[in-house]
């Protein structure tokens, strides 16, 4: 079964900086996004790429994110800076491959993120 790949998550103290990468060869994506989930929360939007690559992010990661893309290698990337404690969650890439309602719509298992005070 196709599903996207992340990878790049680990422990990093405050301040401190991570990039975390999503490959999903054989997906056709026209947005393609980063989610988060912490341990008894809800799972929350992070950032998105579409594919004509406009951007978009939350409130809580607007100038510290960075979201980009690389069609060439199915790949869409997460660079994170001046990270937080409340950073800390599990870090999930979501592909988009249609507007239509019914069109499929590919998770990763995610990787995770810690930061340290």
């Amino acid at each position: 079964q196709v599903r996207p790949v992340e990878s790049g998550g680990g422990l990093v103290q405050s301040g401190g900086s991570l990039r975390l990468s999503c490959t999903f060869s054989g997906i056709t994506g026209i947005r393609m996004g980063w989610y988060r989930q912490a341990p008894g929360k809800e799972r929350e939007w992070v950032a998105a790429i579409t594919s004509r690559g406009r951007t978009s992010y939350a409130d809580s990661v607007d100038g510290r994110f960075t979201i980009s893309r690389d069609n060439g290698k199915a790949t869409v990337y997460l660079q994170m800076d001046n990270l937080k404690p409340e950073d800390t969650a599990v870090y999930l890439c979501q592909i988009q491959t249609g507007v239509a309602v019914e069109s499929p719509i590919y998770w990763g298992q995610g990787t995770q993120v810690t930061v340290s005070s």
